[in-house]
């Protein structure tokens, strides 16, 4: 019998509602005919995107593992290959669909390899639609809402070799008891909140995650003590808003009370992602200075410094409240680095209101920020707005806008110079095992030689600093 698909639905995402979000602990579960279903068999797994898409990659490779699959880092050799997805820029959608073309041959040389697509791009309505027209070689479609039912999903797409698809459009629950193969045995990812409520005017992220919902604190907090019982040196706690933490728990200063009974477990390193800009109060501000453990570095995305863009983009400040929470941090955090996000060119950015967002730049002078040209998405109010900018001038002002970045990150870094640091060690060089790096508590990256293992926290003297990285040496104690 031919498999019914489930497919997205804008209109179903974009709905929120009062109801309070279920806590799920028993949807996962293998039962005795898919328990077994890879062994002997190998799994592929390429992640785009944000943090929390490549947390949920390890939540997928966990329940996997469940089922007997091992993991390959060879395309050839994999019995399932899965793509899990990024939907915030259109550039990220056309490296999927570049690579799902590219998969087209293993499929013809192997008729029984399994190829999927998960994540954010798997929640738009129109791709999905195009999977179906152009990629018949996809046997299995699923999104963000029912990664516990993967099992079964890939249980039909194996076994009656129909193309499967389970998308839900829908405001989301909390599923605890999910597995997770961790990619990394010393740092951490830990999610305390899904979804987003703020429909920020360009962006997707609201129709594809679902609403905000928080985790119960005592999920949290037993998580972050088996991870800290494990070794792990450094966590850090994921949301789309995770200062927005607690709200639809009714807990009013949700977040700073989580930060702090974290802090207390005593992981050496507490970091978060990603904050936002409003809901950043004085409570919090206070825990993340009170706490040596709680990392001195914050990312506040700024998106424009231009009154007039923040109001199109429906940004829920304006430049004076960001510059205010900025000051605020800035003085209680001492040597506290910034990190931020930038849109340049949303639709008729003028060059008065390009002016503004580097004037914004001036007055924080981060120490990196991710930027971007604005990137159009199908079903968000912006898309619908009618610009007049040429590309080649947004493309100009990109360069401007980084190189005043590259010159603000060097001059902070300098401060480092002949400093000895504190770094979590990542590992060695590709390129020369005799190198190695990690961050500092500030999130700056170091190069650096010297004896020293994986997983520790070495002390390290910086013998250069250069806009985006470090050079150093172990300090031996």
């Amino acid at each position: 019998m031919k498999n019914e698909y489930i497919l997205p639905n804008k209109e179903a995402a974009r709905r929120r509602t009062k109801e309070e979000s279920q806590v799920k602990r028993e949807l996962f579960a293998l039962s005795s005919d898919i328990k077994d279903l890879g062994i002997g068999k190998n799994y592929f797994i390429r992640t785009y995107g944000c943090q929390a898409n490549f947390h949920d990659s390890e939540v997928i490779a966990g329940i996997l593992e469940d089922m007997g699959f091992k993991s390959t880092d060879h395309l050839e050799e994999a019995d399932v290959i899965l793509l899990n997805t990024c939907a915030i820029r259109q550039n990220a959608e056309e490296k999927v669909l570049g690579e799902l073309g590219n998969l087209k041959k293993l499929k013809r040389a192997n008729p029984d390899l399994i190829i999927a697509m998960s994540g954010c791009m798997a929640q738009e309505e129109g791709m999905v639609k195009t999977i179906l027209m152009k990629y018949p070689q996809v046997d299995l479609v699923f999104g963000t809402h029912n990664i516990y039912n993967l099992p079964k999903l890939l249980y039909q797409a194996m076994l009656a070799k129909e193309k499967t698809i389970e998308v839900f459009s829908k405001e989301g629950d909390i599923v605890e008891s999910l597995p997770y193969k961790r990619d990394n045995r010393h740092k951490a990812w830990v999610n305390i909140s899904y979804g987003c409520d703020k429909f920020c005017s360009y962006c997707i992220v609201p129709y594809t995650r679902g609403k905000e919902r928080s985790r119960h604190m005592e999920d949290i907090l037993d998580e972050v003590k088996e991870l800290k019982e494990a070794g792990y040196k450094e966590v850090t706690l994921l949301g789309q808003n995770v200062n927005s933490y607690g709200l639809d728990l009714k807990m009013e200063h949700g977040f700073a009370d989580l930060l702090e009974e974290v802090a207390k477990i005593g992981i050496p390193r507490v970091r978060f992602m990603t904050p936002y800009p409003s809901n950043f109060d004085d409570e919090a501000i206070e825990v993340c200075s009170h706490y040596k453990n709680i990392m001195p570095t914050i990312h506040l995305p700024l998106q424009s410094g231009s009154d007039k863009i923040l109001f199109k983009m429906n940004r829920r400040y304006d430049s004076e409240a960001y510059r205010t929470v900025f000051d605020k941090i800035k003085a209680k955090i001492e040597g506290c680095a910034f990190t931020t996000d930038i849109i340049v060119g949303f639709p008729n950015e003028s060059d008065e209101d390009f002016k503004k967002t580097l004037e914004m730049v001036d007055y924080c002078k981060y120490d990196n920020a991710y930027t971007f040209i604005y990137s159009k998405r199908e079903g968000t109010p912006a898309a619908a707005i009618e610009d007049h900018i040429p590309m080649h001038v947004k493309e100009e002002r990109l360069q401007i806008l980084n190189a005043k970045i590259a010159h603000y990150a060097n001059l902070n870094n300098q401060r480092f110079q002949d400093q000895i640091v504190e770094v979590l060690v990542d590992g060695a060089s590709k390129r020369d095992k005799n190198v190695f790096s990690g961050y500092t508590p500030e999130s700056k990256l170091v190069n650096f030689t010297g004896d020293c293992k994986v997983g520790e926290i070495r002390k390290v003297q910086i013998t250069k600093a250069k806009s985006f990285s470090l050079d150093g040496k172990v300090i031996e104690e």
